[in-house]
């Protein structure tokens, strides 16, 4: 029982530490919290009573392992994406041994407590087997030999008995200590955690780290083991409704309508490519001077929003073809690259539009391979169609990319669809001293230094891609579409206070970990301006394909027209449930309750009662719940059956 003790309580002292490193708002690890967390270990270690004292200790010790990887892990992978890991993510698992070093900027000295116990049970066992090996003395029996017999059997029973309604008694322990809380969460505040699409914080908050990752295996056994779920004719017509809605607002026959019909399409999607650095300067040096300059002859959009979750780079991927929301868990390529999608691939060779996608990396990597062929893309460019004459940071660096790209635009017929996805910028931004060269100042040697160093890189590539475009003829006849993917996963707020050179609010930086830029550069220059309404990456693909001319009337897609002649109706929602408008802006509480939100008046920049985001929050409630519907249930192919 001792030993049984030492790992409950070191397992609760483990997910007691990494709870303190989550930092979470509005997530307090309570005495409720803590009876989840001990009910939950009892739950997952009772059965080890029913094995003999040798087994017993060597199970609890690989439990002891498992556990603590499994909390280690979910501990880097928070501190990197925000989130916890579920079997989506572990679905592509693969791809964690190709993120190296930053996974080792992720790991602290003092994560080290995690296996601290270890050091203590190791300690334990040897003085067990010193122990036993100096003082246990044989005995004899002084009783007659039939006696001895009957009570030997009696003696072999008793054990297994004793094991058998122990571990029992646990089990029925933890249920209590585990569901009993949990339950009366679900009873209250929790009442729609276990339906809505919440953060999967919120849920940790109701279920506690080993409760969370229970209810993940059962709703991803369930939705990929059970029967497909069957639409129902009031659901059928709701959703239909909702889309034709939809589309009436968007399809607009106004001026710019088809004005670039046939043109070629030439969308970057830039790695970790934030916001606030554009149009700054740091010790007297533009940040992205070329991007500054391109500005002045394109579209800005200064408050375009990414939309991604778990699957990061995938999602923002996604997103801006299909212009559905990411999933709450996990990747679309990777869960369902075999679903039905309105892709702007897709669409486009239907147009009679040659189309590619380039990306110098793994075709493997985010399942690419499958998911670009689902889309329609006739090329598919990676890493071995590449000359490796510039090896940055994860591969190829975006100079080069960006140069042998243009080569093999250039062998296409035209009009083209190409989708260029860069590497350079992404996390750790470790480059190499020979392609540095802006002074960061008092951020040398900091990753928040190596971050806007790696961005300025890109913006010198970009400048070189604008040339190259240039020089083949390409610049005149082609629409640039040019965007962020996600956030760099920085977000300590001293080091952009200290950039900034200002003290900044929480609304300040809810705006800068979720703003990247947009800039749209059209043939003839026209346009050209700074666009302050919300936009986001929902809003590319029927953006694009009402420039070229083609209807997305029959198209199931979420985003906004950013050329309907109105953006001030535009409407934003964050995979997080976060939406914002010109006038409002909301940020969800991780505990899933409405009124811990926080609403701000843009206007004033000031919060303001919850109530006032009422509308707003249901509403994005509601298109993140019909999307992850229309994906997970494959329903674009049967709500076609029925037009």
């Amino acid at each position: 029982m001792l030993r049984y003790l030492i790992f409950l309580f070191a397992i609760f002292y483990k997910l007691k530490f990494l709870h303190g490193n989550l930092h979470a708002r509005y997530i307090d690890m309570t005495r409720l919290d803590d009876l989840i967390a001990l009910g939950s270990i009892m739950l997952l270690s009772f059965w080890t009573f029913w094995l003999p004292k040798r087994a017993r200790s060597i199970a609890l010790c690989v439990l002891n392992v498992l556990l603590t990887a499994l909390i280690f892990s979910d501990l880097v992978y928070y501190r990197y994406f925000g989130d916890f890991i579920t079997v989506p993510v572990l679905l592509q698992a693969g791809q964690v041994g190709e993120l190296g070093e930053s996974i080792q900027s992720l790991i602290h000295l003092s994560d080290l407590w995690l296996v601290a116990d270890w050091v203590i049970w190791f300690i334990l066992v040897f003085a067990i087997i010193l122990y036993r090996h100096h003082y246990k003395k044989g005995t004899r029996s002084t009783f007659p030999s039939s006696f001895s017999n009957h009570m030997s059997s009696h003696k072999k029973l008793r054990p297994h008995l004793r094991r058998f309604a122990t571990g029992i008694i646990v089990f029925i322990l933890g249920f209590i200590m585990t569901m009993g809380p949990i339950k009366s969460y679900a009873n209250t505040w929790a009442s729609e955690l276990f339906e809505g699409n919440w953060w999967n914080l919120s849920l940790y908050n109701a279920t506690g780290l080993l409760g969370f990752h229970y209810y993940d295996i059962y709703q991803y056994s369930k939705e990929h083991l059970g029967n497909k779920p069957v639409l129902s004719a009031q659901e059928s017509t709701e959703i239909q409704q909702w889309f034709d809605a939809a589309s009436a607002s968007r399809n607009v026959k106004n001026d710019t309508f088809g004005a670039y019909a046939d043109s070629n399409v030439m969308v970057v999607q830039v790695e970790a490519f934030m916001n606030f650095m554009i149009g700054q300067k740091i010790n007297g040096q533009e940040i992205t001077p070329n991007f500054n300059k391109l500005m002045k002859e394109s579209m800005y959009f200064s408050n375009f929003y990414h939309q991604t979750g778990q699957g990061r780079t995938s999602d923002a991927d996604f997103s801006a073809q299909s212009s559905l929301h990411p999933l709450q868990t996990g990747s679309v390529f990777v869960r369902y690259p075999d679903h039905t999608f309105d892709v702007m691939p897709q669409i486009l060779k239907s147009h009679g539009y040659e189309t590619g996608a380039f990306h110098a990396y793994e075709g493997s990597f985010w399942n690419r391979y499958n998911m670009y062929n689902a889309m329609g893309y006739d090329h598919f460019y990676t890493k071995k169609n590449y000359v490796m004459d510039e090896s940055l940071g994860w591969s190829l660096g975006d100079k080069s990319f960006f140069r042998q790209s243009l080569e093999f635009m250039n062998k296409a017929s035209k009009p083209t669809y190409s989708f260029l996805i860069t590497l350079t910028s992404h996390h750790p931004y470790s480059l190499p001293a020979s392609v540095q060269s802006l002074d960061v100042g008092e951020f040398e040697g900091s990753i928040f230094g190596n971050y806007l160093e790696s961005i300025h890189y890109m913006d010198e590539a970009l400048g070189e891609l604008v040339d190259g475009m240039k020089k083949d003829g390409l610049w005149d006849n082609t629409i640039l579409y040019l965007y962020g993917d996600h956030d760099n996963s920085l977000p300590e707020q001293e080091d952009y206070e200290k950039f900034l050179g200002k003290s900044l609010s929480d609304l300040d930086m809810q705006q800068i970990m979720n703003q990247v830029p947009l800039l749209i550069h059209l043939p003839d220059g026209q346009q050209a301006g700074i666009y302050d309404e919300p936009s986001g990456q929902l809003d590319m693909a029927p953006s694009l394909l009402h420039l070229l001319g083609i209807s997305t009337e029959k198209h199931y897609m979420m985003g906004n027209n950013l050329f309907d002649g109105d953006l001030n109706d535009n409407f934003v929602v964050l995979r997080s449930g976060a939406f914002t408008d010109v006038n409002q802006y909301y940020v969800p509480s991780p505990d899933n309750l409405f009124e811990n939100g926080t609403c701000y008046d843009l206007g004033t920049r000031e919060t303001v009662a919850a109530q006032q985001c009422r509308i707003g929050y249901q509403e994005a409630k509601k298109r993140l719940a019909l999307s992850d519907k229309v994906i997970s249930d494959d329903l674009i192919a049967e709500l076609r059956t029925k037009q």
